[in-house]
């Protein structure tokens, strides 16, 4: 079972290379469309942006889509996108391109999260979670340091035609190994956005949207809050988040997801505000960004098994929310990160990336309450596959 969900990683790996890679392309970026690097950090935001925005208006849209069908057209759609995005010569069209590229992505992630837990049994499905949202993770390690370097030595597009190569690779994985599956879920609009009604799905999402707004004000001008060499940091985040990752997944299955989340959260928080310290050498740099990639990719597996908890009768819709509720704080991240960049420069940008963090700490202590049955609760839930 475990082989039908690699090339759901893959499809993430290549999805995460092409949006986390642009927090490493700033430089090379603003030098060749004559823009600022705050500027240049907005093709993450409208990326960002359009994810939050589509992720539940296109999975309305495909409901009735086999699965695996859904994979490749997703995948199809992200590589027109960044084929357009490495061809585009000014601006405002890589700007509109990003806009298609995040359509693929929006409609790939949660639909690949919800095979994964279609395909596992519910023993086993923080790490079956893990495994696919590990391409992301992948990404961040090797996808994102590799895409940097070679834009710094032989321009940006070049990495935007790797992204390409890996979504192409990606769709012949899907095409050959996933399964034809079909999962139960609601095609309206409407009734998508109905779990917004329930204050423990709203809390979830309010903790991912805090979360993620917090991590990325960091992370999107991270280019610009070290003196280091980048490559050598985003490789130790990245190198941190598949451990993390993946130990996420097991400590999830073993504790349940509020522990994880918890110290996920307070522990990252703390780290952003060490990023002065981090500054100072390489080697406190390399360790500072391993653990904060840890401590950050703790939470991913803990919050995909909290939503299934909440959503156990449509698993989809409840991952297509907690994609949307991610993307929208990458969205908030680019915005406030560049206002605060260009006002206050890198200090402004710690500031404001720990106090983030804190909000985020106080809400989900406030909200997330220990329930006994937590960890049982999935497990009671019948398959979703129809």
């Amino acid at each position: 079972m475990t082989t039908r969900l690699y090339p759901l990683a893959l499809g993430n790996f290549a999805v995460g290379t092409g949006m986390f890679v642009t927090a490493g392309l700033l430089p090379p970026i603003s030098r060749d469309l004559g823009i600022s690097p705050s500027a240049a950090g907005q093709l993450m935001t409208v990326f960002a942006l359009a994810y939050a925005v589509l992720s539940p208006v296109l999975a309305a849209v495909t409901a009735r889509l086999s699965r695996k069908r859904l994979l490749l057209l997703a995948l199809a759609v992200f590589v027109a996108g960044n084929t357009l995005t490495a061809l585009a010569p000014t601006y405002p069209l890589v700007m509109a391109t990003r806009v298609v590229a995040a359509a693929g992505a929006a409609m790939f992630t949660p639909t690949a999260s919800g095979v994964a837990t279609a395909l596992t049994s519910p023993e086993r499905r923080g790490r079956a979670l893990a495994l696919v949202m590990g391409g992301l993770t992948v990404a961040s390690a090797i996808g994102v340091p590799l895409g940097t370097w070679l834009g710094g030595a032989s321009g940006w597009r070049t990495t935007i035609w790797l992204v390409v190569a890996l979504g192409v690779l990606g769709f012949a994985g899907v095409a050959a190994v996933v399964p034809d599956v079909r999962i139960a879920a609601t095609g309206g609009l409407a009734e998508r956005l109905a779990p917004l009604a329930d204050r423990r799905v709203l809390a979830v999402l309010t903790t991912q949207f805090l979360f993620f707004a917090a991590g990325f004000t960091a992370y999107t001008y991270i280019g610009s809050l070290f003196d280091l060499p980048l490559p050598a940091v985003l490789w130790a985040w990245g190198l941190g988040g598949i451990v993390g990752n993946q130990l996420g997944g097991r400590l999830t299955d073993t504790y349940g997801p509020r522990r994880m989340v918890l110290i996920g959260l307070a522990a990252s928080t703390v780290f952003m505000g060490l990023i002065p310290v981090a500054n100072l050498a390489l080697p406190v740099a390399l360790v500072w960004a391993f653990l904060w990639g840890v401590l950050g990719w703790l939470i991913a597996p803990a919050q995909q098994y909290r939503t299934v908890a909440a959503v156990p009768g449509n698993v989809p819709i409840g991952l297509g929310l907690l994609a949307s509720a991610q993307y929208l704080g990458l969205f908030v991240a680019g915005i406030t990160g560049g206002l605060a960049l260009d006002r206050y420069g890198r200090a402004g940008v710690i500031v404001l990336a720990t106090a983030l963090g804190v909000v985020a700490v106080l809400f989900t202590v406030a909200t997330y309450r220990p329930v006994a049955e937590e960890v049982e609760s999935p497990s009671r839930e019948s398959s979703p596959v129809r």
